[in-house]
């Protein structure tokens, strides 16, 4: 396929001009992956986010890439296998933006003692995992006693910690991510991907089957023509598949994940860690992030506003608990600089247990008139769930259509994403471009792999645009510039909250920047001064909204000491 710009305007005009074989709705982690899944078998593939990319769970994941040893517990055996091999495809497939991550189980007691019962089902789910398919990253977990333990992370309550278990998984940038892989299905595979379009209904033939999809895009409404069109909407699929059939299906069970970020220095974990939860059959995770350190997550039922799930103090508490529980650091809500509440797309059962019960495993259905909807699944599955959506397109809709021989089984199994071509070769990029600081060449390079040269040429030759985008994070003024150009990022809160995650990480210290970005973006998007202070004045509103909904305190991530101090 001729590749196609990542441009909106110019992916606007081709969803009015163009026909295609299949449509999807929807811009998180499954839509991009069936795009780039389709496109790459060479269906004239188009995608469209009603709001930013990731915008959604896509954004407000625990950003970790793993096969889940609760799952394994629960014996989701088959998920757990499965989501391993896609965890080590990512490794290769996306080394700059997936990364292997150690991880702690501390192991705590009475008297220096661990009941027998526990000690006997967490080593067992040790060697479970590691041979479901944990082994792949070429390390096999430990036994640690309690002074190796307290190396990795110093904060943990001495006087309960026994010892500790070590294994390995991986972790991503879960809205960097879905960003690249967009541009992958874009630029390599002529997909045509906007974002801000929104669905807004079908058009079908005679026989009653999907011919077109109406879309909303700057206020003008317009039917895209397509022969086939995918729901990956997640918690909003019942609301595309009311469009269809005229009713409203109630399939979905959203659960509320929160997650919350402090300063390192507060508990000073050199890996991740697993802490369980006081009176609960859950843990929450632990996990460093250069200066910050956040903790997470819930896992609720959630009935509020599907646009809007919030941290409440509640949430907040929660996490808290678990954390002081378990080290003798006792973490207030002052401490908080960062937080984000995202909703789980679980699909409903027969079950009315607890959503941290329900499996993770993914559905997919097809209607009477054509549409197919993928629904549930999670983040680290993403790329099996859209090869198994783009073969429900093909055999059960298409093939009725046209001649679909041609169009094959899923190639992505090896398919590298953006970036991860010429990432190895960056290690003497300061050679290159010798004003670039170090530890910006080494920020970069993590975040976009080799796509990172755009941004150190232009600091080469703007030394401004190497300065901090909010202050006491790394990301830099580069960056802002390239989400503009490169990436479709339309507003202040796409820079701040999903091209960089300044909002989640330094809630105030982003909100504190907005004008600073807000004019550095302006020219590039030839906003006037009223949409400039309008952006601007819009992305304050959102964090202040967030603040009021968590009763949290306004706090700089910027006033406390560097974890290299």
């Amino acid at each position: 396929m001729t590749p196609q710009p990542f441009v909106r305007s110019t992916s606007i005009q081709s969803l009015k001009d163009r026909e295609f074989d299949l449509v999807v709705v929807g811009g998180g982690i499954t839509g991009v992956g069936v795009a780039l899944d389709a496109a790459s078998r060479g269906l004239r593939t188009a995608l469209i986010e009603r709001d930013d990319f990731a915008s959604g769970t896509s954004s407000k994941s625990s950003k970790l890439i793993h096969g889940g040893l609760r799952y394994l517990q629960q014996g989701e055996i088959g998920l757990v296998y499965e989501a391993l091999a896609e965890r080590q495809r990512l490794l290769k497939n996306a080394p700059h933006l997936v990364k292997p991550l150690p991880f702690l189980i501390p192991m705590f007691g009475k008297n220096g003692i661990i009941p027998a019962k526990i000690s006997r089902v967490l080593g067992a789910a040790m060697w479970g995992y590691d041979l479901t398919g944990g082994l792949r990253i070429g390390k096999r977990h430990k036994r640690l006693n309690k002074a190796e333990a307290l190396d990795y992370m110093p904060s943990l309550r001495e006087d309960r910690l026994v010892s500790a278990y070590l294994y390995y998984d991986a972790a991503a940038d879960d809205a960097r991510l879905v960003v690249a892989i967009a541009r992958t299905a874009a630029l390599d595979h002529g997909a045509v991907i906007a974002n801000r379009v929104a669905s807004s209904g079908f058009t079908k033939d005679s026989g009653g089957r999907i011919n077109g999809l109406k879309a909303v895009a700057d206020g003008e409404e317009f039917t895209i023509r397509t022969r086939s069109v995918v729901n990956a909407t997640g918690v909003w699929a019942d609301d595309i598949k009311g469009h269809d059939s005229g009713t409203s299906p109630d399939t979905i069970r959203p659960a509320k994940g929160i997650h919350i970020s402090v300063p390192w220095q507060l508990i000073r974990n050199e890996i991740a860690a697993v802490i369980p939860v006081p009176h609960d059959r859950r843990s929450v995770f632990v996990v460093p992030h250069g200066d910050l350190t956040y903790i997470g997550t819930t896992d609720t039922d959630y009935t509020g506003p599907l646009d809007d799930p919030q941290c409440t103090p509640d949430d907040i508490e929660y996490l808290l608990k678990a954390i002081n529980t378990s080290c003798a650091t006792e973490l207030t809500a002052a401490d908080v600089t960062g937080s984000w509440a995202g909703l789980r797309p679980l699909v409903k059962s027969a079950s009315s247990g607890r959503t941290a019960d329900l499996s993770r495993k993914h559905r997919i259905d097809r209607s009477n008139s054509g549409l197919v909807s993928i629904t549930g699944g999670k983040l680290t599955t993403y790329r099996e769930m859209a090869a198994d959506t783009v073969d429900e397109v093909i055999e059960s809709v298409l093939s009725r259509q046209m001649d679909t021989s041609r169009f094959g089984s899923s190639t992505t199994k090896k398919m590298k994403i953006r970036g991860a071509a010429g990432y190895q070769s960056l290690d003497g990029a300061r050679k290159v471009y010798p004003d670039v600081p170090s530890a910006t060449v080494n920020h970069l390079k993590e975040r976009y792999g080799g796509e990172s040269r755009v941004m150190m040429a232009a600091i080469q030759a703007d030394p401004t645009l190497g300065e901090p985008l909010v202050d006491g994070l790394p990301y830099v003024r580069a960056e802002a510039i390239f989400a503009v150009r490169n990436e479709m990022a339309n507003s202040v809160d796409d820079v701040l909250a999903r091209r960089t995650r300044a909002r989640i990480y330094s809630r105030d210290d982003s909100a504190a920047a907005a004008e600073s970005v807000g004019a550095l973006i302006a020219g590039e998007l030839g906003w006037s001064d009223e949409q400039r202070e309008a952006s601007v004045a819009e992305y304050r509103r959102l964090v202040e909204h967030e603040r009021v909904a968590a009763d949290l305190p306004e706090t700089h991530f910027s006033e406390h000491p560097s974890r290299t101090i």
